[in-house]
């Protein structure tokens, strides 16, 4: 008799089809891009979910960036430079950038933004940069962040939504409606949002770097189904897509007219519980055996073969096994009934209810179905809610649940990959979990830059979390885009962020 989750496999479905595609953009300086969902707001302050890191990349230009080498580069910041004892950064800034508004990027500016970041009441930004003591502006265009401690991944912060630099003009007179009507200093600048349809912005003539991109005008539109979006694409109602369904790689591979870029990513997907917030369930919030069950009880395997044929990686920590992090000494579980049932025994259960908040993307809902079949044969009976994303992640800020599976994109600092989930009261801790051991933890490996000493700490990190589970880490996937073949230039980055620099369209 086959197990009832591999008898559920062969019957998974993708939903949605019957939705309308994207109404036509026929200008050639029009680039149309399909995202998973739409995005939630588009401040980097208060922004939080992945999809609208694609839009942010393209509107607010950062301190600094990565390349698809995960290296930090230059980008307001031309050159930076750490003191003796790494509590002082200096950063020089080039001269020639403008906010949307005309104003100029300025030291100034990087004050206000990073002060903002620290004390705005919605700013999710907080335990990314919480190192930071004070900020001086040492000339127009000099600015020197100092440090309570020195802090190894603050420049990888600053290479995403902590080093978004926002016009003060703009912030000043918007606060936290500052989302309504964003105005940055990237290459495209904002013109309207039609929530749950698409977001447009447009080429900003001032931008330093104008040459590069090539596009007058840039159209995102959120759709949750990857049939829908690989529809659009193939009828020529969009142009580029992020996260194409794995099962549909050698096909569009097959098409002359599409073509793929993948690449392995830096995050991870897996179950995250609310342990104490208002929402934990009474057994698997507060029993970390149930926890120790439900990951038992998966066959991380099956969900990649099914779901991602074969092309994500099972995982059971906040790395990937390319990371130089990832800790061999805890390999990949694999699924052992027996064990899960004793856990069960051990939490003094024979069976529990659990609701699950999921996306309403096929992939997700497709892992959560097979997680479901899986877990019920050890009593655990997966009540799944399908959620779009915006009101997901809001329920779970309130801790107004019981799990859901959502996942982190990751970062090349392996820092950001648990401090902004898992910290003692960071802004991103759905689990609402809290470990001084590990937050002691995780602040001495902050403070080392040699990378085995601070694999050390984080091995001790996920030691922790590997006994709590606040998080059951189940994959992580590869980033896979798809495009028309007339557009050239574009390159996956491993942090999955789309970037358009020299990104066109053949004639």
């Amino acid at each position: 008799m086959k197990p009832l989750y591999v008898a559920l496999a062969a019957g998974l479905t993708l939903s949605g089809l019957a939705v309308s595609v994207a109404p036509a953009a026929a200008a050639q300086s029009v680039l149309r891009i399909g995202l998973q969902d739409d995005p939630d707001t588009l401040d980097p302050a208060s922004n939080w979910s992945f999809v609208g890191r694609h839009v942010l990349q393209s509107l607010c230009d950062k301190i600094v960036d990565v390349d698809d080498n995960g290296q930090i580069i230059p980008m307001l910041a031309t050159s930076w430079e750490w003191n003796a004892d790494s509590t002082a950064l200096t950063l020089k800034l080039r001269k020639d950038a403008l906010f949307h508004d005309g104003t100029k990027v300025d030291a100034a500016a990087i004050k206000y933004n990073l002060d903002r970041d620290l004390n705005l009441k919605i700013s999710r930004r907080k335990p990314e940069i919480s190192a930071i003591s004070s900020v001086d502006v040492v000339d127009d265009y000099t600015v020197k962040i100092n440090l309570k401690e020195p802090s190894v991944p603050l420049l990888a912060a600053l290479s995403d939504r902590a080093g978004m630099i926002i016009s003060p003009k703009a912030g000043e007179a918007l606060g936290e409606k500052f989302t309504n009507a964003p105005v940055c200093s990237g290459p495209y600048k904002f013109v309207e949002r039609l929530p749950q349809d698409h977001i447009t912005l447009e080429k900003f003539p001032q931008y330093y770097d104008a040459a590069k991109y090539h596009f007058d005008q840039i159209i995102f539109k959120g759709m949750p189904d990857s049939n829908v979006r690989l529809l659009n694409l193939r009828s020529g109602q969009l142009d580029l897509i992020e996260r194409l369904a794995a099962t549909d790689v050698d096909a569009v591979k097959a098409d002359p007219s599409l073509a793929v870029d993948p690449v392995v990513g830096l995050g991870y997907y897996g179950i995250t519980f609310d342990i104490t917030g208002e929402g934990a369930n009474l057994d698997a919030g507060k029993k970390a055996a149930i926890r120790e069950a439900v990951s038992l009880a998966i066959d991380r395997d099956a969900i990649n073969n099914v779901v991602f044929a074969g092309q994500a990686s099972p995982g059971n920590q906040p790395f990937p096994p390319t990371s130089p992090y990832y800790d061999k000494d805890y390999p990949v579980p694999t699924r052992d009934l027996d064990a899960a049932k004793k856990k069960m025994e051990e939490a003094g259960v024979k069976s529990v209810n659990l609701e699950l908040l999921v996306p309403t993307d096929a992939e997700r809902q497709q892992v959560a179905q097979l997680v479901q079949a899986m877990v019920q044969e050890i009593g655990i009976t997966v009540t799944i809610k399908p959620t779009e994303l915006m009101t997901l992640l809001d329920v779970a800020r309130q801790g107004k649940f019981q799990s859901h599976l959502v996942g982190w994109s990751g970062r090349v600092d392996p820092d950001l990959n648990i401090t902004p989930m898992l910290a003692c009261g960071a802004a991103g801790n759905d689990a609402h979990y809290c470990n001084k051991e590990l937050d002691e933890t995780l602040t001495k490996a902050r403070a080392i830059s040699d990378v085995e000493a601070r694999k050390k700490e984080y091995n001790k990190a996920v030691a922790i979390l590997l006994k709590d589970l606040p998080i059951v880490y189940m994959y992580h996937s590869q980033w896979i885009f798809a495009h028309n073949a007339n557009i050239t230039g574009f390159k996956a980055n491993p942090d999955g962020i789309i970037r358009l620099t020299d990104v066109s369209r053949k004639n």
